[in-house]
Parts: C-alpha cells; sequence; structure tokens
C-alpha cells in the first residue's frame, strides 16, 4: 500500500506561478511512473504530465512549456512547477503513481488562478 499527499495548492493571480508537492509513504524509486492529474468543475479528470522511473516526462499539450514535473527519490517526492498560470488551470491537481500494476491517487489539492 502506498499513501500519496499532496501539497502546495492555493490562490495564484494569472501569471503567477505555484509548486506543488507529492509525497509518498514509501520508496519512489521503483515507481513505474509518476504523474499530475487534474479536474476542474464539471469536467473529467486529466492527464497533466508524468514521468517515469527512468526521468521520461511527457505533457498535455495545454501545459507544454509552462509545467515542469521532477521527482526527487532521495525524498520520496514528486513535483509539479507551474508557470505563467492561466484562469484555464484552476482544478484539483492529483498525484498518482503506478506501481507493478497498481494505480495509487492522493486526495487532491486545490488550485485557483483568479485576478
Amino acid at each position: 500500500q502506498v499513501q500519496l499527499v499532496e501539497s502546495g495548492g492555493g490562490l495564484v493571480q494569472p501569471g503567477g506561478s505555484l509548486r506543488l508537492s507529492c509525497t509518498a509513504s514509501r520508496n519512489i524509486f521503483s515507481f513505474n511512473v509518476m504523474g499530475w492529474y487534474r479536474q476542474a468543475p464539471g469536467k473529467e479528470r486529466e492527464l497533466v504530465g508524468r514521468i517515469t522511473g527512468g526521468g521520461f516526462t511527457n505533457y498535455a499539450d495545454s501545459v507544454k512549456g509552462r509545467f515542469t514535473i521532477s521527482r526527487d527519490n532521495a525524498k520520496n517526492t514528486l513535483y509539479l512547477q507551474m508557470n505563467s498560470l492561466k484562469v484555464e488551470d484552476t482544478a484539483v491537481y492529483y498525484c498518482n503513481a503506478l506501481n507493478n500494476g497498481i494505480n495509487y491517487w492522493g486526495q487532491g489539492t486545490q488550485v485557483t488562478v483568479s485576478s
């Protein structure tokens, strides 16, 4: 069993930045893939981006060039650096980990982009 705890959400103005963190209850070195998803009100949950154990990343077109995913295996933590935030980035952001065919989810953290 793996617990994932997100932090770092909040209210930010358009054009601002936030960094989300996701800390796992165990070592993440062996996790196949970790990623971030988001869900806006009335919409389905969508992939923001993900990173493999080897460090390869891919992102949704809507966030390419603005968001960066990274992982610190020593701290058991996944990060999402979000720059040039837009109103349409407002959503609950969820951390996800895939390990041995099992998907684990965090509880989510709210990101609100508003002036």
